[in-house]
């Protein structure tokens, strides 16, 4: 990589001054008339300043907003430290970050909203509405020299459930992907969707389809494109285009005003800027630095703000923590949000239903556990399966974005709980375990 911003040792020097001033910290007004509600200590609440200024303090993040809703009410609500340390603009509550895989969730959501107007049924297959996937093929072989392949057949076709499920076989070039279906995919030029710009998803999906899989339909969990598909899929059941079709359908029915697959110029101004965590022998070991370079496979990590012809559903939308605080009051009025009915109570429950059976195998991240629980809407599922491993819920569900935004929701706690933060290839990434630690430990009935 190339590190511009490396060999300006002046600007280093401020780069390590700024960011070891003591972080700066803000809190709303309607966070403060409301912390004390009911099942949550005030005095508790402190414990998530206290992780997050630790964050700060090591340079793991250079700011980040923090979100919590109990019960409907917001009970806090802070900004940390910089959105951009170098201008030295602090960071505010409704900054907007890249949320990358956060996406997926709301292009779940439209594609059942779909499922509910009969466009498609679940077990469908694919190649039903794009022809193209009509013969998959399975990977056998890979000659790196020559960058050439053989397959041999799938042993059946894909279904739409396998894409909402991430069973199709179809990977990720660039992250969470096994090297070789990465380069294949690199090669051909099939992009991870975050940040592409160029191009349209008829295009790419379509040479998606050429593209192996990794393994047979339904027999293995692999993180994937599956959601760009699901996206292009929703423009050929709704005769729109994606951004026209999540504008009208979920961003202004939620009340998303800051949701966006590329910014408007007036909230070019709000986006928080990327960072990420290098290493240089000698000097500004572990220290963070503004990302400056091609993100993955060539993107502009400036891509919130560029306009673009290629939409992905899985990767490419920005955000703000308040926005998706109303996505999720969706779910836990199971489908209604300010007396409207965006979609039926059953289709939250079966979004909301473990779909990766005992035969399934999880292999690849971000399923970090055999006992991985994953449904219909783009989120992890906490069951009694996996209850052990956190203190969350049975029934909570919730997703995390590449460059280290978190996010869930606690029916039974009433609790919607956000945090973002805007790291490139963070390895503190477990910050979204840390405040979810932090905000259950205030939990007090």
């Amino acid at each position: 990589m190339n590190y511009n911003l490396l060999n300006n040792r002046i600007v280093r020097s401020v780069l390590l001054l700024i960011l070891n001033i003591t972080p700066l910290t803000t809190m709303t007004a309607v966070a403060q008339e409301n912390v004390s509600q009911k099942g949550l200590d005030q005095s508790r609440l402190i414990k998530i300043d206290e992780m997050i200024q630790r964050q700060l303090a090591g340079q793991h993040i250079a700011g980040a907003t923090a979100l919590i809703l109990k019960n409907g009410k917001v009970v806090y609500q802070k900004a940390f430290g910089y959105a951009d340390v170098e201008t030295g603009r602090t960071m505010k509550t409704d900054d907007i970050f890249r949320i990358a895989s956060q996406s997926k969730a709301l292009t779940s959501l439209g594609v059942m909203m779909l499922w509910e107007e009969g466009k498609f049924l679940l077990d469908d297959p694919l190649s039903k509405y794009v022809p193209a996937f009509k013969s998959p093929g399975v990977l056998l072989s890979y000659d790196a020299q020559k960058g050439t392949y053989t397959t041999r057949p799938a042993s059946r076709e894909i279904s739409i459930r396998d894409l909402l499920r991430h069973t199709s076989g179809i990977a990720y070039p660039a992250v969470f992907s096994d090297p070789v279906m990465w380069r294949i995919y690199e090669r051909a030029g099939v992009p991870s969707g975050i940040g592409t710009t160029k191009s349209t998803l008829k295009e790419k999906m379509e040479l998606l389809a050429k593209m192996p899989l990794q393994h047979d339909p339904g027999v293995a969990f692999t993180y994937g494109l599956n959601i760009d598909l699901l996206g292009y899929l929703i423009e050929i059941w709704s005769g729109q285009p994606l951004d026209v079709f999540m504008e009208n359908r979920i961003f202004r029915p939620l009340e998303m005003k800051d949701t966006y697959f590329h910014l408007p110029k007036e909230k070019h101004s709000r986006l928080v800027s990327l960072y990420e965590r290098v290493q240089e022998e000698n000097q500004l070991t572990g220290s963070l630095i503004k990302v400056k370079h091609p993100l993955y496979e060539g993107v502009d990590a400036d891509f919130p703000r560029l306009q673009g012809t290629y939409l992905s559903g899985g990767a490419g939308l920005s955000s703000t923590t308040a926005d998706m605080a109303n996505f999720y009051m969706l779910y836990l009025n199971k489908g209604v949000f300010k007396g409207k009915r965006l979609i039926g109570t059953k289709t939250i429950g079966l979004m909301l239903r473990n779909q990766l059976g005992d035969q399934v195998k999880i292999s690849a991240m971000p399923a970090q556990s055999e006992n991985f629980q994953f449904g219909l809407g783009g989120f992890a599922l906490e069951t009694e399966k996996n209850d052990y491993l956190s203190a969350l819920s049975i029934g909570s569900f919730g997703w995390g974005g590449a460059f280290n935004t978190h996010g869930w929701a606690d029916p039974k706690e009433g609790l919607i709980a956000l945090l973002f933060t805007q790291e490139y290839l963070s390895p503190y990434f477990s910050i979204g375990e840390e405040f979810q630690v932090a905000v259950y430990q205030a939990i007090n009935q």
